[in-house]
């Protein structure tokens, strides 16, 4: 019964934020929803785990999966607020903000649009995209962030990878040149390990030429 009682209590929280994605028409969960979700799963097993018999073990899973979904629900709502408001800042400017399973916010940023060919150096006209992200991270400054740098399949293996990094560092120095602490900051270099995208069509190498920036979900705000 009681696992009953905590499965319907998460599926409830989950389904209760459902909503309808605006830029594909699909219905969804937010962040919120489902951490809440999560968090009621969570609070529980803790819970249950620390009780001294039958009884305890009961009262503790219903207390932590209360607890759970409170905390749950704050980092969901902690992120679903900044991806709103990257969205806002970043239309237009052909970078991409995608949602991740795990909570955590991916922004896609074409080599088009980035690098000059072959090149680590930002582009001039980039910067302002850049300055906008940087604001947004530094009102949510509870996040870790991830800079990965990735290439297409054409060329030496180690030129790609070194090229990958050069990138990500370029980027990762400039968001923190920009008041982003630095030690939130971890940048790295795929090469052309990660594509998403056909590298045999030149339309797909131009979707691997990319930089993303990975913003991962605290454990508690």
């Amino acid at each position: 019964m009681r696992t009953m009682i905590i499965t319907a209590m998460a599926a409830s929280v989950a389904l209760s934020g459902c909503t309808n994605n605006p830029y594909t028409g699909q219905s969804q969960a937010s962040k919120a929803a489902w951490g809440a979700g999560i968090g009621v799963l969570t609070g529980a097993a803790l819970g249950a785990a620390t009780g001294d018999n039958k009884k305890d073990r009961r009262e503790r899973a219903l207390r932590g999966a209360a607890i759970g979904g409170v905390v749950g629900g704050g980092v969901g709502a902690y992120m679903d607020v900044q991806e709103k408001k990257l969205r806002e800042k970043l239309q237009g400017s052909g970078v991409g903000v995608v949602k991740n399973a795990d909570g955590s916010i991916n922004l896609v940023m074409p080599g088009n649009i980035t690098f000059p060919t072959g090149k680590s150096d930002i582009r001039g006209d980039f910067f302002e995209t850049l300055n906008s992200v940087a604001l947004v991270l530094k009102e949510y400054n509870k996040t870790s962030i991830t800079v990965s740098g990735h290439t297409d399949s054409v060329g030496k293996d180690d030129l790609n990878m070194k090229l990958s990094q050069d990138r990500a560092n370029s980027v990762a120095q400039y968001l923190s040149s920009q008041g982003v602490a630095g030690s939130r900051i971890n940048a790295v270099g795929m090469g052309k390990s990660q594509p998403i995208a056909d590298n045999n069509t030149e339309n797909g190498r131009a979707q691997n030429r990319r930089v993303e920036i990975t913003i991962n979900a605290p454990e508690s705000v």
